[in-house]
């Protein structure tokens, strides 16, 4: 078993590095304050054909696996863009697994290029305010007119993001309500319809960061849906969401892993150059324990990510565990070093020039995105250890 980067991964990196660079910190920090979508970055990003990564090649991407996404988001938060840039894009990767895998020969021909090309901004309309993490609880519905033609849906989403930047949002809802379902499971249905409808309000959600990529309500009301709008089967939405869980967990976790690192390279560099009681403050040990001990321990998070990719990419049975594993390992370890970098900086560490409190408010995002690190250990206690379900 080799986690070692092959030569065109090594490429992969060297590749998005390059282009990363040219939108530094202050691009970023100008972006966040300002609360404004990051355009000529997507754009670039497009152009180089970063987006159809994951994309078969006959749909006009690269059709590579997720280890090569991973290397690209973690490239990504790594020079500075965090969860801002990688926001900008992880959707477009993982979220469209259920079309590539079950949507028509007409969709995706008709809507994966212009993924792939940038020409289409997708979000995803999965949570509901009632429900949360109970997926199977939603109550947006989506019913068949007699004419056959299209369905109505009605219904609530939040934390929508990128609705406001979009045109099309993969949106799930119930075509067989809850009581009626013989499995809770069943009944569920996913459309990639559009999101910009005088049906469709979009209402902002203030948050704590993350402030170039918005976060929304979508408010739907007598939305007519085409039925070639349905991803795949009538009922079978569900079991197609969870083609897109493990590859998201991976992908989130690259991320946080990117954020850590950025945050560490920060933190040791001003350690070195900030001189108090005419020494560098890197030569205390209250100083430099804590960010070697966040080095060892992204190392760590980072071989459980290569090997959650590994086993992903080869068809594992055990990628969920290690799908898991890295994002609640990445997002300890990330989330630790952006606090150290914050502590290390003293009270500039609360300055946003030093742009260390951002990659805080993004990396502390990942401990409950996109599910908390609690539902990682009730998976892994009741999957893997096969203890009792606590829930």
């Amino acid at each position: 078993m080799d986690f070692g980067l092959t030569d065109e991964q090594e490429t992969i990196r060297a590749a998005v590095r390059e282009l990363t660079a040219a939108f530094d910190d202050e691009y970023w920090l100008e972006r966040d304050t300002k609360h404004e979508f990051p355009f000529d970055f997507y754009k670039a990003i497009a152009d180089a054909g970063w987006l159809g990564i994951c994309v078969p090649e006959e749909q006009g991407g690269s059709g590579l696996g997720i280890t090569e996404a991973s290397i690209l988001l973690e490239e990504i938060a790594a020079s500075g863009a965090g969860m801002n840039g990688a926001s900008t894009i992880h959707g477009m990767i993982f979220g469209m697994h259920p079309v590539i895998k079950h949507g028509s020969p007409e969709m995706k021909e008709r809507l994966l290029p212009k993924i792939v090309d940038g020409t289409m901004h997708v979000c995803f309309g999965i949570t509901e305010p009632d429900a949360g993490l109970d997926t199977t609880a939603i109550k947006t519905f989506a019913k068949l007119n007699d004419d056959g033609k299209h369905y109505t849906v009605n219904g609530r989403k939040v934390w929508i993001s990128k609705a406001q930047n979009s045109d099309k949002v993969l949106l799930l809802t119930r075509t067989t309500k809850f009581e009626d379902a013989k499995k809770k499971t069943d009944g569920l249905s996913l459309f990639l319809t559009d999101v910009k409808s005088p049906n469709i309000e979009i209402r902002g959600i203030p948050k704590m960061g993350r402030e170039a990529v918005d976060s929304n309500e979508l408010y739907i009301d007598d939305l007519q849906v085409p039925v070639e709008d349905l991803v795949g089967e009538e009922g079978k939405g569900f079991k197609y969401l969870l083609d897109g869980l493990n590859p998201e967990r991976i992908l989130i976790a690259a991320e946080a892993l990117g954020l850590g690192r950025v945050a560490l390279k920060k933190a040791v560099a001003y350690a070195k150059d900030r001189v108090v009681f005419g020494r560098p403050i890197g030569k205390n040990q209250g100083i430099a324990f804590p960010l070697a001990d966040s080095k060892m321990r992204l190392d760590a998070a980072e071989l459980v990510l290569r090997r959650a990719s590994w086993a992903y990419d080869a068809g594992e049975k055990d990628a969920a565990l290690y799908a898991n594993s890295a994002k609640f390992l990445c997002s300890e370890a990330g989330t630790e070093a952006a606090d150290r970098a914050i502590q290390t900086h003293g009270g500039f560490g609360y300055a946003r020039e030093y742009h260390v409190e951002r990659y805080y408010k993004e990396a502390r995002l990942l401990k409950i995105a996109p599910l908390p690190q609690e539902m990682v250990l009730n998976y892994v206690a009741e999957h893997v250890l096969g203890l009792p379900r606590s829930y």
